[in-house]
């Protein structure tokens, strides 16, 4: 037997293994657990262990998360993906570490949030003022492709060219199309450390006010009624909003000249805001942040897209 299995070149002990057959109670419990999936999709293996058990079933978390494996039943859930770089394209310094920031278009920040809709996910780009706060140019779409990051910084390359734009280190931002459009137009190309949020703190804060004040407040039936909302929300925030770190004062009041104010110190956070969710207390020194190989990424948002033609109807 032993020579027979060395030149057929199979595992011995693979002769004497007999499959077993899924026990009845097993295929009733999947059921169970296909059931209450299908009315709550974004239930993981505990949560449908919970619900199993509310049921009167003794079962445990093991056997429940044996049973979604061998059924392909799998929890919806927003993963890391916005921010994913490629690793195969050069990561570029931080240029903000202990730069006073003394005027207007001295440095912008870029960066891309994700919009949950009814029908799937959009994607916003916007650029802001780091001295000022003005939102100078944004661009709304269904992917994540580099165009429309393209197309809001032409939007705000109409009132001005700045010297330095930061970024994270997503794909978009890392690629060739990006790096070489900020050359040719004379810009310094700024990055920020991995998993460091506050290096590009103000439009982070810029997310966390248009989700606030507007978006978490509305619904939104299609394409048109977001851009508007979004369009209307921007022109708002530049020109009514007082800001607290701004001494009360409009973005474009500071952006357009019209009022003093303090240089901008990059190094710490705004004075208008707690600490960044997702920062775990770590210490504000990126001089070892570069060069990198792991991908920035931000665990809330969305591990796919898709386009959908319905909602553009």
């Amino acid at each position: 037997m032993r020579c027979q299995c060395r030149l057929l070149g199979v595992n011995r002990s693979g002769l004497y293994y007999e499959g077993k057959e899924v026990k009845v109670d097993n295929i009733g419990l999947l059921n169970e657990v296909r059931e209450i999936w299908e009315r709550y999709p974004f239930y993981g293996y505990r949560r449908i262990t919970k619900e199993l058990q509310a049921y009167g079933y003794q079962v445990n978390r093991k056997r429940v998360q044996r049973l979604m494996n061998w059924g392909g039943i799998r929890a919806i859930y927003p993963g890391p993906n916005t921010s994913r770089r490629n690793h195969l394209e050069a990561i570029h310094p931080y240029l903000l570490r202990n730069l006073p920031i003394i005027r207007a278009n001295q440095a912008w920040m870029v960066d891309i949030t994700y919009l949950r809709m009814r029908h799937g996910f959009m994607y916003l780009v916007a650029l802001i003022d780091v001295y000022s706060r003005y939102v100078v140019g944004w661009s709304l779409s269904n992917t994540l492709e580099t165009t429309f990051c393209i197309d809001a910084l032409k939007s705000g390359l109409t009132l001005a060219r700045p010297e330095i734009i930061n970024s994270d280190q997503g794909c978009q931002f890392t690629g060739e199309e990006w790096v070489n459009f900020l050359r040719e137009g004379g810009i310094k190309v700024s990055m920020t450390g991995k998993g460091r949020c506050r290096d590009n703190i103000y439009i982070e804060r810029f997310w966390r006010s248009f989700k606030r004040e507007e978006f978490y407040l509305n619904e939104y039936g299609n394409l048109i009624e977001l851009r508007k909302a979004i369009k209307a929300y921007i022109k708002f925030y530049n020109h009514k909003r007082w800001h607290q770190s701004l001494g009360y004062k409009t973005p474009a009041e500071v952006y357009f000249g019209r009022i003093d104010k303090e240089p901008v110190e990059v190094w710490t956070s705004p004075s208008d805001q707690p600490a960044p969710f997702g920062t775990c207390g770590q210490v504000m020194d990126n001089a070892n942040a570069f060069p990198t190989t792991c991908p920035h990424s931000l665990a809330s948002r969305p591990q796919f897209h898709r386009h959908n033609s319905n909602y553009f109807n």
